[in-house]
């Protein structure tokens, strides 16, 4: 698996699920702030816990440095 930091992003329009609600979402929202983009597999695997738990963990951290944390599952 290989590093995307610092990589630009194509342009794109989404619908996010953010507390309950569906929400719009492009490229154009991700340069207000830092985001993190975490692709997970549909088919869980053990390592996928131990990664979504150790985001979870520093979830309030990367928020207090105004980075935003999307996660997607990946249909393969």
């Amino acid at each position: 698996m290989s590093s995307l930091i610092n990589t630009q992003v194509k342009p794109f329009n989404a619908t996010d699920h953010h507390k309950g609600n569906f929400v719009e979402l492009s490229d154009a929202d991700l340069k207000v702030k830092g985001s993190i983009f975490f692709f997970y597999p549909a088919d869980f695997t053990f390592v996928f816990p131990t990664e979504s738990g150790d985001l979870a963990t520093y979830y309030v951290e990367l928020k207090e440095l105004a980075v935003e944390v999307y996660s997607i599952k990946a249909m393969v």
